[in-house]
């Protein structure tokens, strides 16, 4: 069966079986930590009172937020003191939108098999890098030094969505997140 091109950019990435030894590490790790959580705060991350996982719409906070911030950022639109302070806040709001998002991707990630679960790790990963070089840039930004935070998140807008793609690719190819997949183990 012939593969798309998404799919072999996944493969490319993500057929490493050196990938498989930390993301079951990692796994252990999130379910001891998920055994410590009340059951009804691990339902809510999972997005059982809604009846579909939480994770994709929190999305659109951090990736909103800092799409907006990077037009800001590099594309001459009124007056440059407004921009800069539009651009900041876009930026604020996007990494702390960010906080939920990373939450329960984890945790619909934590019972995933396979390929997914070694996509879901690189997924994972490029995004938390763009999470904590987002925040560096705001930290940046407060210091004066704009051109550095610019950079800083300029960078994580491409990871963010690098991880995008990816996790694409897990609802796509793997059906993580569809129908009752949320609480079994994908493969």
């Amino acid at each position: 069966m012939d593969s798309t091109i998404n799919d072999r950019l996944e493969n490319a990435v993500s057929e490493h079986r050196a990938l498989d030894e930390a993301a079951l590490a990692l796994q252990q790790f999130l379910k001891v930590a998920e055994d410590r959580l009340p059951p009804l705060v691990l339902s809510a991350l999972h997005g059982e009172p809604l009846g579909h996982p939480l994770h994709p719409i929190l999305v659109h906070l951090p990736l909103g937020g800092w799409i907006i911030a990077g037009m800001l950022d590099f594309l001459p639109l009124g007056e440059q003191e407004d921009r800069q302070k539009a651009a900041d806040l876009a930026l604020l709001l996007g990494t702390v939108g960010g906080l939920g998002t990373i939450a329960t991707g984890w945790t619909d990630w934590g019972n995933t098999r396979g390929q997914a679960r070694r996509t879901g790790l690189v997924h994972g990963l490029l995004n938390e890098a763009a999470f904590l070089l987002n925040s560096a840039s705001l930290v940046a930004r407060r210091r004066g030094k704009r051109g550095l935070g610019k950079t800083l998140s300029g960078t994580a807008l491409t990871l963010a969505l690098a991880g995008g793609f990816l996790g694409g690719q897990l609802v796509y190819r793997h059906g993580l997140g569809v129908g009752h997949t949320l609480s079994k183990p994908q493969g």
